[in-house]
Formats: C-alpha cells, structure tokens, sequence
C-alpha cells in the first residue's frame, strides 16, 4: 500500500532526494551536462532531464553554455541560479564590523566594513549590526529582503541558558541581555549567532585543511587565543558555549591567574598570545622589534624568524620557545580529546610558517601520548567571515533545495 505524500520512500520524497543530490553535485563540480548528471546520479537520461526540467521551473537552475571540443553535438549545460537566494556573515571584533554577503553557490557579491565606535559611543548595538548588513547588502546591489539568512560570530559565546553573551567582556555594548530579542526584532531576517573561532573551525571543515576530518581541535591566535572542538563531525560549544575558550587554561609558566572571566586573562593566553610574542623578543635581545598592534608586531617577528638563516640563534630561540610554549598548551587539548588532527590559524600561528609548526610538532610529541598531525589552516582572507557564510549558507541551501514541500 503506497504511503502518504511526503513520507519516506514515495515518489515525491524520492524526487525531492534525487532533486538534492543534483544540486549538491553542480555546487561541487561546476556547469554539469543532463547526461553527466545521469551519470553521477545513476538516474536514466529522461529522469534526469524531468529532474533538470522541474529544477530549472523551480528557479534553481538555470541553461547556461554548452560542452565544446568534444565529438558529437554540443550539450547543454546546467548550474545552479546564483540568484536563487543569499545569505548574509558578520565577523565581529572590538574594533570592526566586517560584514558579506554570498549567492547560494557561495561567491561573495557584496562586503562592508564598519569601524567600531568607542567604548563610550551610544551607538547601540543593534544600529551597529543593522548598519553592517545593510552595507553588505547595498554593496550586492541587492536589498534586505535578498538575504535568507544571517550568521554573527563574535568572541566568546552566547549562553543556550540565558541569551548573554559570555567570556568576551571586552566587547563594549554586547552583554545586555535583552540584545537577542532586539536584534531579532530589527533584522527582517532570521538569524544565528557562533562563537568566531568555531566559525573558522567551520570554514576549515568545509573549504580547508580539515575538509573529510570528523574528530580536530583548531587552535586560533589572533587578538585573544581560542580553540574549536570538532567531534564526530560536529562542533563541541560546551554547557554554556564556553567550550574551547583555552586562553583561560592554567598552564605551567604563568601565574596561576583567578577570576579569569572577569580580568579576561588566563594562563594560555599570558604564555602564548599574540602578544607573548614581543616579550619573547626583547628577552632575547632582538633589534628593531616593530611598533604597532601586538598582532601586527608578533606576526612580523614570527615571519622574520620562519625567514631567517639557521645561524641566526636569537630568531631560531624565538621560534622555539614560542613552540614550546603553544605545545604546553596544546598538550593539555590533545591527552583530554585525543584528536586526528590539529588546525593552526590566525596570524599568531600560520605567520610563522611551516618552520613553527614543525617545531610544534616535535614539542608536541614529547609533551603528550596522542600524537595528532599538525597541519596549517588553509583558509586565510577573513576565515571568520568565510565560516559565518557557509553556517548561513548551509541551513538556506537545506530550506531553498528543499523540493518535497
């Protein structure tokens, strides 16, 4: 006896499946033929033009091109429709808001960059966000109607518990907690908001150095130091989303620091931030240490020291006492969740190089019992903004291909 419509096994839900894997496979590959499709979908060639048919009815895909420089006639070729809907990413740091937005295939059509005003400004922030999508949006020529939906990473992490957000007290003005009714009152489109370092951890998953890994930690430095748990192929956030907040983890070589989530300093961080990187330097005795922002700074000194000459001792002991440094912390991560793999990102990490990370390795595998493989984060220009795009991607391509409704 057949089922009802939209219950497992009938046509309908059959389609609708193989509707899914044809889409799916033209985001992966490009401009498809109907006869390659058939080919990668195992469906018979009139299938796969009713399935291209109902597709290109539906505004999800559209006939570009044709194949060339094959033997028989030209075929015509399908992609999915750009315009079939966008999703929109804020990365939000103390000091900016970067904003994008993205077509469903995922090319970014539109970016913004809004200052962050000072600590003392009384630009709320729910102005500030409005602000920042609608210059995305604007920059799309597209308006806010356009966009699906919205992915904001921050640091630190919204509490499922209480609707605060946590473990960031250094972002002015977002710690009310009334600000998620608010925002969702301002913003015409539905939206979800990610710790940033678990966004990059996404970004890398998906378009990175741990594209096909279920079980890694990505370890993050830029202005605070941070981690991402990816087990089982999904993100670990924590209780209260503070899963992975490792700047707080008591290590040897610092003081063992209280209250750390009101002093926003921890152990990890004092021994390996960013900003441990200058006073590395001016302990060895290196000349001409640059003036500016401590990330700007240990991103030069780690990149002069990969580019150094092995004689040069004073660069070399910079590079491997901040090794060592990071493999003490890293060492605690990895003997808890035993890894396949550790992604290092951010500026305070990949500037160095693979000259670093070879040094980390090597102190890594005398610190702990698990040895994971240390390899690079991959995705480089704005990782935080690329991760909150795909989260957003994602869930607007599970509603927009969704063809059984």
């Amino acid at each position: 006896m057949a089922g009802t419509a939209g219950t497992p096994g009938t046509p309908r839900v059959l389609r609708a499946m193989n509707d899914r894997t044809a889409l799916d496979l033209l985001l992966e590959h490009g401009p498809l033929s109907r006869t390659r499709i058939g080919k990668l979908t195992g469906l018979s060639k009139p299938t796969a033009s009713q399935l291209l048919a109902r597709l290109e009815a539906a505004g999800l895909v559209l006939a570009g091109g044709t194949t060339e420089g094959r033997p028989g006639p030209n075929a015509q070729l399908y992609e999915v429709n750009p315009a079939a809907a966008h999703a929109a990413g804020l990365d939000v740091t103390p000091r900016r808001i970067r904003a994008a937005v993205a077509d469903i295939t995922g090319r970014t059509v539109g970016h913004y960059e809004l200052p962050a005003p000072g600590r003392r400004s009384a630009t709320p922030v729910v102005q500030q966000v409005t602000d920042a999508v609608d210059g995305a949006v604007k920059a799309a020529g597209l308006s806010r109607s356009d966009v699906h939906r919205l992915v904001i990473g921050t640091p630190g992490a919204f509490d499922p518990n209480t609707g605060r957000l946590r473990y960031a007290s250094h972002l002015p003005g977002w710690h009310s907690p009334t600000l998620l009714d608010e925002l969702a009152a301002a913003l015409p489109m539905p939206f979800e908001y990610e710790n940033d370092v678990n966004l990059v951890a996404l970004a890398e998953q998906r378009l990175g150095a741990a594209r096909d890994h279920t079980d890694f930690v990505l370890l993050w430095n830029q202005e605070g130091l941070g981690a991402a748990l990816v087990l089982g192929g999904r993100l670990h956030r924590g209780w209260t989303g503070g899963a992975g907040e490792v700047g707080f983890l008591p290590v040897p070589g610092t003081p063992l620091v209280r209250q750390v989530t009101k002093a926003n300093s921890g152990g990890f961080q004092e021994l390996a931030g960013s900003q441990s990187v200058p006073r590395i330097a001016h302990e060895l005795d290196i000349a001409d240490i640059p003036q500016g922002p401590y990330t700007e700074t240990a991103a030069t000194l780690l990149e002069r020291a990969a580019a150094a000459p092995d004689d040069d001792t004073p660069h070399r002991r910079l590079l491997q006492t901040y090794a060592t440094r990071l493999a003490t912390g890293l060492a605690s991560l990895v003997s808890v969740l035993d890894p396949e793999l550790v992604v290092l990102s951010g500026t305070g990490l990949t500037s160095g190089g693979e000259v670093l990370r070879t040094l980390v390795q090597a102190e890594l595998e005398e610190l702990a019992a698990p040895r994971p493989r240390l390899v690079l984060g991959d995705v480089r220009e704005h990782p935080v903004l690329r991760g909150a795009l795909e989260s957003a991607l994602a869930t607007t391509r599970d509603e927009v291909f969704d063809t059984s409704r």
